[in-house]
């Protein structure tokens, strides 16, 4: 009972902590002093956060190797940043994260086909709508006849965007259907092209881009019962920013004032045939090298740390002194008790609010401290391995806590742990694929860039499978082949 004590104790300060961390986050995010726009022209950048996925409003091309942005949202914020008299800087993460980019000062803004809608109202603010779509759904042509209209969708599954307008209606108006969420518009395209659901929910502009694009899909209307205003697209900004939302909204009104709009669609009409003249994966195997570089950069940096942290996580679990017990196996827990996904956006959202760190290193730390966790026990494990009596000898010698550990203990227990710490780190490389959520281009990164850009669904994922499958399984030759080595010494 007593221990049980403790233990309340310890979890009513940590949930104290946690909601105290949040709280803090919740503030910084909507009290903001209205210095927007002069803060922008004193850095001379504007930030901008999109998820390229969702031709013809925002995507990449690849221009001589490199990925760029294009679009009808990229032309706009073009504008924006020239009235500014500032460089404009693009960040590219999952849709999903955007508003939480501007909320927690991450870009100064987020575009990409976001509907303002009253529950993000609460949260974040918007400029005008600059652009009004229209919902549509996309089906194969080879299920045209049997899906005519939305009321032939009752009883099937539909896909949506997740945390779009487009998954809302879905869920209000089509109750008689299963609504299928995804996060990616290229998921949900494969989906489709493999029967997984019968129709995909879009905007117009998005499901017509497609449909020009992939002769095996078609286009057949929504029948949802909303107003124009619902449907249309806006710039999000964080709470209280009044002079930048000012400022969009008059490089807004200069657009529809110059009638610019039919001229960035007609510009990203240009830039998807570009997209689709050769989307063969070799045209692409720059996008892949940069996914890799980074993939392994990630991976090893991420071990090592891992590997020293969780060495001194170890040593401290096995303390008896319980000042340094509690803490090792406090965060122990609570990593190994959390999903990777949720500790990356933690990084990288959360202490985004005190020190504003990079993707890539917000996702290395992410990544090594996950990684930590379990290589503590794995440590642990190997030094509780190694025979009681290699630590009497060492006292009968003379040596010290230390010496022992360093010279008799602790390379006995590698000796022991390596197989565990290989398949650790095989498993570094793959899950670390989660810090695309981030903006990260790893691999899986690059991955979804090639599908949106070529509307190739498959092929790109069988590439990278092999890229992944080549380093795992050299990887793992080359630990066996060092287990051997150390097994015959």
């Amino acid at each position: 009972m007593k221990g049980d004590g403790k233990m309340n104790k310890f979890l009513k300060a940590l949930f104290l902590c946690i909601g105290l961390f949040l709280g803090g986050i919740g503030l910084s995010g909507t009290v903001h002093a209205d210095s927007s726009v002069q803060s922008i022209k004193d850095r001379g950048v504007l930030k901008v956060v999109t998820s390229p996925d969702y031709p013809p409003f925002e995507f990449q091309i690849n221009k001589h190797g490199k990925s760029e942005d294009v679009g009808i949202d990229i032309e706009i914020v073009k504008k924006i940043a020239k009235d500014l008299g500032v460089k404009l800087e693009i960040k590219n993460m999952d849709f999903a994260a955007l508003l939480v980019a501007v909320q927690t000062g991450k870009a100064d803004m987020a575009i990409g086909g976001i509907n303002p809608t009253p529950e993000r109202q609460q949260n974040a603010d918007f400029s005008k709508i600059y652009y009004y779509g229209g919902q549509e759904f996309l089906v194969n042509k080879a299920d045209a006849e049997k899906f005519k209209n939305q009321n032939a969708l009752k009883g099937q599954k539909v896909g949506t965007q997740t945390g779009t307008l487009q998954q809302q209606l879905a869920k209000k108006d089509l109750k008689d259907s299963k609504n299928v969420g995804m996060d990616k518009a290229t998921d949900l395209i494969l989906a489709l092209k493999t029967n997984k659901v019968a129709a995909v929910g879009v905007e117009k502009p998005v499901g017509q881009a497609y449909v020009d694009n992939d002769s095996d899909l078609k286009m057949i209307p929504a029948d949802y019962k909303i107003d124009k205003k619902d449907t249309g697209s806006a710039i999000g900004m964080a709470k209280g920013n009044d002079s930048l939302k000012d400022t969009a909204n008059q490089s807004i009104d200069q657009i529809n004032k110059e009638n610019l709009m039919p001229k960035y669609l007609a510009t990203a009409g240009k830039y998807m045939k570009v997209n689709t003249t050769d989307t063969s994966m070799l045209h692409y195997w720059k996008y892949f090298y940069d996914g890799l570089t980074h993939t392994l950069l990630i991976s090893v940096l991420a071990v090592i740390g891992g590997i020293i942290l969780g060495v001194i996580l170890a040593l401290m679990k096995i303390s008896k002194y319980k000042i340094l017990s509690w803490p090792a196996i406090s965060y122990v827990e609570v990593v190994r008790g959390t999903p990777m996904m949720v500790q990356v956006l933690l990084i990288y959202f959360g202490l985004g609010v005190i020190i504003n760190i990079p993707s890539l290193i917000a996702g290395i730390i992410a990544v090594t401290l996950n990684s930590a966790a379990y290589v503590c026990e794995i440590i642990r494990g190997g030094i509780a391995s190694v025979d009681k009596g290699q630590t009497e000898a060492t006292k009968s010698l003379g040596l010290s806590n230390g010496d022992s550990l360093r010279f008799v203990i602790l390379p006995q227990a590698f000796k022991n742990i390596w197989p565990a710490l290989g398949n650790e780190f095989i498993s570094v490389i793959k899950e670390s694929s989660i810090v695309s959520i981030i903006g990260v281009t790893d691999l899986v990164y690059e991955l979804n860039v090639v599908r949106a850009d070529t509307y190739r669904g498959v092929a790109p994922i069988v590439v990278v499978m092999a890229i992944y499958f080549v380093i795992t399984f050299t990887l793992t030759r080359g630990l066996n082949y060092l287990e051997g080595k150390m097994n015959h010494d």
